[in-house]
């Protein structure tokens, strides 16, 4: 098992270097100058443009560009935001923990709910249960996620008035203490129950498909016909095989948790990662893109490793020597 991290941590960094100087060339081969855009568009001053070409350092070459990159990284320097004029780390530490705390509370509920539904659905296969659940499923992973916040904005907030049509807190209230966690988790119920039904379909047909393929397997056949109880066959056969690939799933959601609600935190216009992404690009604010694409790749390498891992110790049957 040591080994087998160590080679895995490796084959990570490797992972990582590759996916950072991908990123870094493709952030700059997109069409659009920063410099102009800081400069304007309308009547943009040659003087200027050279001055802030120079100050940035876009006028060396695309490899001394990303050694200066990577060497600066190592000292643990992520540079300044073209656009915001602050360290980039400080920027993504900022909108860090306001995705964290939508996107795992929506897949919490998607994984928690689309599990047990799914493990339901596949042990009353057939049935009216299995198929209005099938056919909930397919309507929302094939609803796209800005059109059902949209109708939930709609609905709930608009014609309803039952919650908030944006932001993360009430700017007026000022609120503190347990009133401002109070008002954060009214402002979280419309974007984290869309972010949670989009997610719920992967959840529930995976869970569904893996007890449905389990319980069809030869050795549940023989084991029932020891005479064994249905229910113990379930829970100490069918349910721990069945749970490799939810895992599978999760880890690979976990792994781009940061930016996978850049859609949600735009309809509604969220404070996080993805806000920040979305607004970096359009101004081609190369540090602030390459910082966060660099958090992006240590978090899917990171989250990659821990799947692996934790799949021995669901399944014992999992070797990695």
């Amino acid at each position: 098992m040591k080994r087998y991290v160590i080679k895995r941590f490796l084959t990570g960094i490797l992972v990582v270097l590759v996916s950072v100087c991908i990123n870094f060339v493709l952030i700059r081969s997109a069409p659009g100058n920063p410099v102009r855009i800081l400069a304007g568009v309308d009547n943009p001053n040659p003087a200027q443009i050279e001055a802030l070409t120079i100050k940035y350092g876009l006028d060396k070459s695309l490899p001394e560009q990303f050694v200066s990159f990577i060497v600066n990284v190592c000292k643990g320097d992520f540079g300044y935001s073209y656009a915001n004029e602050r360290p980039v780390l400080e920027l993504i530490a900022e909108k860090l923990m306001p995705t964290l705390l939508l996107s795992l509370a929506a897949l919490l509920i998607a994984v928690l709910f689309g599990t047990l539904l799914g493990i339901r659905s596949a042990r009353k296969s057939g049935g009216i249960f299995d198929r209005l659940m099938c056919t909930i499923s397919y309507f929302f992973d094939s609803t796209p996620s800005f059109w059902l916040g949209l109708m939930m904005i709609l609905i709930f907030a608009s014609r309803l008035g039952w919650f908030p049509t944006s932001g993360m807190v009430n700017m007026r209230g000022g609120y503190t203490g347990w009133r401002y966690v109070a008002d954060v988790a009214y402002h979280m119920v419309l974007p984290v129950g869309t972010l949670a039904l989009v997610q719920f379909p992967y959840y529930f047909r995976i869970a569904r498909s893996s007890v449905l393929q389990v319980m069809s397997e030869d050795f549940i056949t023989t084991l029932r016909a020891t005479g064994m109880k249905e229910s113990r066959i379930f829970n100490k056969y069918v349910l721990r095989n069945a749970l490799i690939p939810t895992v599978t799933v999760l880890g690979s959601s976990l792994a781009f948790l940061l930016a996978g609600s850049v859609y949600i935190e735009t309809v509604f216009s969220w404070p996080g990662m993805g806000t920040l992404l979305f607004t970096s690009i359009s101004k081609r604010d190369y540090p602030l893109l390459s910082g966060i694409y660099l958090i992006l790749a240590i978090t899917v390498a990171a989250m990659m490793i821990i799947v692996d891992l934790v799949y021995s110790l669901i399944d014992p049957r999992i070797k990695y020597e």
